[in-house]
């Protein structure tokens, strides 16, 4: 319930702060990216065993609205088609017979934040990046159900002019995904793993492709 008033309190801000960006007629910009993102963890609750999220590739689509000479507002989505599995390095039962095959598993951010251009105007230079919004979890296997958490991501990037509107973005974000489970997490009936954990974090390498009109 919380989270569903989490996202629709989301959506009810970017809708304000839209509205309010256009009536300024300021100038925007949309921003396709593609990365590679590694690291998020959990822990099999019934072994206590760590589970991992695979380091795969990612996409993201960023719109921002300029604030002022130097800071942009900024919607952002980010997806990840992974699998989460038993920890590699981790130790092995003996007594065990079979390890649980990797569950798959879609990792989805949405965030409202800002970048923040350090050396002069927007759209030229290195900046700061984050946001704050929800993460969604989705498994791709039956037995398990979607989770929505609260997240934020924070990073740094760099932005280099191709044209009069296009640009190239290179960008390392981390994210960090309060979960607060102690052994339900995706669950609901049928679960191989019993999963728990307090927070989640991924980090990421990625290039954009940016458009400003």
């Amino acid at each position: 319930m919380w989270a569903a008033r989490l996202l629709a309190g989301l959506m009810l801000t970017l809708s304000a702060v839209a509205a309010t960006a256009q009536m300024a007629s300021k100038e925007r910009a949309v921003t396709l990216y593609g990365a590679y993102r590694g690291g998020g963890s959990f822990v099999d609750a019934t072994s206590n065993r760590t589970l991992r999220l695979d380091s795969s590739s990612a996409w993201a689509i960023g719109y921002d609205e300029d604030l002022d000479g130097s800071r942009q507002l900024q919607f952002y989505l980010s997806y990840q088609s992974t699998r989460l599995g038993l920890d590699q390095a981790a130790p092995v039962n003996p007594l065990s017979r079979t390890i649980p095959a990797p569950l798959p598993m879609k990792v989805i951010y949405l965030h409202l934040g800002g970048t923040n251009f350090l050396d002069g105007p927007i759209g030229q230079g290195p900046y700061l990046v984050g946001g704050l919004g929800a993460t969604l979890f989705q498994p791709g296997s039956s037995g398990y159900s979607d989770e929505v958490r609260p997240s934020l991501n924070l990073g740094i990037g760099y932005q280099a002019a191709l044209g009069e509107h296009v640009a190239l973005r290179v960008e390392a974000r981390g994210y960090a995904t309060l979960v607060n489970s102690s052994g339900e997490l995706f669950c609901s009936g049928g679960c191989v793993f019993k999963i728990k954990a307090d927070a989640v974090t991924q980090g990421e390498v990625q290039v954009g492709l940016s458009y400003r009109f």
